[in-house]
């Protein structure tokens, strides 16, 4: 499974060069390793599409209250559709999408859940709102391959 992290809040045009460099990525050859990600905006879509457009399965998480999908925040929702559409197959996780702790949560269980994690991460530490830096870690401390993708030109904010 390969799975992808990073910043939230990208603009559009970080978007667009992280996409490309994604769907690069996901064009080599890995034993036909399907893909995961949480549902969002942003980074998830950009991925969900690479991810199709490379010929490879789409899992997407949703939250969940129970067995009921839960209510994304409003700049999800759309973000959610188009993901579940590239969807092969939908998973609800239990954990409230409000909820920051809750959301590294259900990241670090996709985490765990991959062989390879690409991370879209300038290299800057946590702030406490940002985990991606946290992310990364995790995952090298449980000795999974984890690819920075930042292209040139990226950077941080809706710039």
């Amino acid at each position: 499974m390969i799975a992808v992290i990073g910043h939230g809040g990208l603009g559009d045009t970080t978007l667009e060069l992280v996409e490309a460099e994604l769907r690069a990525r996901l064009q080599r050859p890995a034993e036909g390793a399907a893909a995961l990600v949480r549902a969002g905006a942003g980074l998830p879509v950009v991925f969900g599409r690479a991810t199709r457009e490379a010929g490879r399965k789409l899992t997407v998480l949703l939250p969940a209250q129970g067995v009921v999908p839960a209510a994304l925040p409003e700049p999800d929702r759309r973000a959610a559709g188009e993901l579940l559409v590239l969807a092969e197959q939908v998973r609800l996780l239990a954990f409230d999408p409000a909820d920051r702790d809750a959301c590294v949560s259900a990241d670090e269980l996709l985490v765990k859940e991959s062989r390879t994690v690409f991370a879209v991460w300038d290299g800057s530490h946590s702030d406490g709102r940002d985990a991606t830096a946290h992310l990364v870690a995790f995952a090298r401390t449980r000795g999974i391959r984890v690819e920075i993708v930042w292209p040139e030109g990226c950077v941080r904010g809706r710039a």
